[in-house]
């Protein structure tokens, strides 16, 4: 579990690199100047994300996900627990995180090179999911399926956030896509 201390780092990082990325475009930033607007040492940063491009596509929300699955009842397919799943722990995203959450999306979608690394950050919710489902019994074929199916689902709708007006939220995006796999259609 990270300390507060850890989570506080990580915030400053972000927040800097968000604004110089704003500011400057995400290839003319570099490492160095992140961390000298965050007040950190560029091995800090590296503690902190492997690479500049992790600043924007990883999140902390793996674990909540594949937990959120897993609570959902056994006896659903994998899909439907997989989708319920991902509904339940979207709503524990706060505004603040929606804030920059679209920020990062923004800055994403302007940079054909990053759809690459939210491709790398995709596969490890990917598998977390996977596992839950398998720990809970799933053949890994179908919990693969499940995972990818609502995961394509739902980067979809953030890649068409990044562009969606200021109102639409990144909640009213997922429910939509995810609608979509819904074994009964609203």
């Amino acid at each position: 579990m990270a300390t507060p201390r850890t989570l506080r780092t990580r915030a400053r990082i972000l927040d800097a690199a968000l604004d110089l990325f704003e500011r400057q475009g995400y290839d003319a930033t570099t490492v160095n100047q992140i961390a000298d607007a965050a007040g950190i040492t560029p091995m800090t940063f590296f503690r902190h994300f492997p690479t500049k491009d992790a600043v924007l596509v990883t999140d902390p929300y793996d674990p909540l996900i594949a937990q959120a699955v897993g609570a959902q009842p056994a006896d659903l397919p994998p899909l439907e627990r997989t989708r319920l799943g991902m509904l339940a722990a979207l709503g524990d995203i706060t505004p603040t995180e929606d804030a920059t959450a679209r920020r990062r999306v923004a800055l994403v979608t302007q940079s054909p090179s990053l759809r690459a690394a939210v491709a790398i950050g995709t596969e490890a919710t990917q598998e977390a999911i996977v596992e839950q489902l398998v720990a809970d019994g799933v053949d890994p074929l179908d919990a693969a399926i499940a995972a990818s199916a609502c995961l394509a689902a739902t980067t979809a709708a953030l890649l068409a956030w990044g562009t969606a007006p200021s109102d639409v939220t990144l909640a009213d995006l997922v429910h939509r896509a995810l609608a979509q796999l819904a074994l009964e259609k609203p």
